[in-house]
């Protein structure tokens, strides 16, 4: 049934508990209905036995129990609501008011020898038939007596059978007739979702501009907001794409052309930095940047696959680190003023990453620092740390500082920039926070660690 259309799976689950509840029915119902009879049949004769013993000292009953009742077995006693009655007194005399068997007379008067109470309900049959009825002790006129009162089970099995039928007439319609609201229902309920099924299937086709709107605001409603929103995503990852693609063809595209140009020209004997050594020296920068470019994006990738895998971890000194880094890359302008406060620091985290991070961040303070670079880190409570990386250059435009960590839009003062995106992505993976921040005088970069 999982294959069908969900309409007609919603419609046999529906159909199907209201059949078991309609046949749980039909089982327990006669069973219950039957108890229940049962004893309000107990109840009537009970009744009609304490009507009789009420009326055995009228004057009717006097003038017929002096006269005829201990001498005529033949003698009836009236009947009261379908209830039959006959006695038994002086060493078993009977009264009948309809012939019995003698096998159930003398079963009566067996039970009347055993019974310890005054009243007292048993079960029996009379010519195949079941019968319900209770032996009660009494006196009359002065005399002990046993009023035995019986009905038969044809009156309870008449009740329980007409109850059924007209049960099972009221159910077999209420069965026959939820169906159409059960058909209603499932559409209602499988339409939105078949109309969300095509919007997924042309959002697969890359097609996103119709937007997803549902009029709801249940579980169904909700999805479709989520696939609204993913929607939304797609159209702006295709956005940033493809103008990550544009800047990736121009990055990649111009140390190619002057490479080609280069190698071109001194093929032909011709050195446009004047001698050989110049213009090899020219090439060997232009294949440099494009290397760079080329590991930036490759890292990248690594990065994605890294992001669904455990981290390598290892606990060891950031500050150490830092101070590692910074001697390395500082000689990249001697001129600059470096001022470090580092306090110590453990980090549980991938020591080679976190180098890539403070390799990017200074290179890029480097590369914009007038004549100053400030490193800090300190040591905050609940397990944090913060690294402040400060330097006196302009400060970063506007429109640029929100989005300067997205690997997809071009970096700081309009040129290609992989390597923040780098540093976002790999502090995003320790459970760190980054941002940027434009001072009174210069900019720094924070760093939230997670030790």
């Amino acid at each position: 049934m999982k294959n069908s259309p969900l309409s007609v799976q919603i419609w046999s689950v529906f159909a199907v508990i209201t059949l078991c509840i309609s046949i749980l029915l039909s089982i327990i119902l006669p069973l219950t209905l039957r108890d229940f009879f049962t004893n309000e049949i107990y109840a009537t004769i009970e009744n009609s036995q304490n009507l009789i013993f009420n009326q055995f000292d009228s004057e009717i009953y006097r003038d017929f129990i002096e006269s005829e009742i201990f001498g005529k077995k033949s003698q009836k006693l009236e009947n009261a609501r379908t209830v039959n009655h006959f006695l038994i007194y002086d060493q078993n005399q009977v009264i009948l008011s309809s012939p019995l068997s003698m096998e159930f007379l003398n079963k009566v008067k067996s039970e009347i020898g055993e019974q310890k109470k005054i009243s007292q309900q048993y079960s029996g049959e009379i010519d195949n038939e079941k019968i319900f009825y209770v032996i009660t002790k009494g006196r009359a006129l002065g005399k002990d007596v046993f009023l035995v009162s019986y009905m038969g089970d044809s009156y309870r099995e008449d009740l329980v059978q007409t109850l059924f039928r007209k049960l099972a007439l009221i159910m077999t319609l209420v069965f026959l007739f939820s169906w159409i609201p059960a058909i209603g229902l499932a559409k209602y309920l499988s339409n939105p979702l078949v109309s969300l099924e095509k919007r997924v299937k042309k959002l697969a086709d890359h097609e996103w501009n119709e937007p997803v709107q549902l009029d709801r605001k249940d579980e169904i409603g909700k999805l479709g907001q989520s696939i609204e929103q993913l929607r939304n995503q797609l159209i702006h990852q295709d956005e940033i794409q493809q103008s990550f693609l544009q800047h990736v063809s121009h990055e990649l595209k111009t140390p190619v052309m002057v490479i080609r140009s280069y190698a071109q020209a001194i093929i032909d004997g011709i050195y446009p930095k004047g001698n050989l050594d110049c213009s090899v020296q020219v090439i060997d920068e232009e294949a440099e940047r494009l290397e760079k470019q080329i590991r930036n994006l490759l890292y990248l990738t690594k990065l994605d696959y890294l992001s669904n895998h455990e981290l390598s971890r290892e606990n060891f000194s950031i500050d150490d680190l830092i101070r590692n880094v910074v001697e390395r890359l500082s000689w990249q302008k001697s001129q600059l003023k470096w001022s470090l406060d580092l306090s110590p620091v453990n980090v549980n985290g991938d020591m080679e990453q976190w180098r890539v991070v403070l390799e990017n961040l200074l290179d890029n303070q480097i590369r914009y620092a007038n004549s100053h670079i400030l490193v800090e880190l300190k040591q905050e409570k609940d397990n944090k740390a913060f690294l402040k990386i400060w330097n006196d250059g302009p400060p970063i435009e506007q429109e640029i500082i929100e989005t300067l960590f997205n690997k997809f839009n071009k970096g700081y003062k309009g040129e290609f920039g992989l390597g923040l995106a780098i540093v976002q992505r790999i502090v995003t993976l320790h459970g760190s926070k980054i941002w940027a921040k434009n001072e009174d005088e210069g900019v720094s970069f924070y760093i939230e660690i997670h030790v």
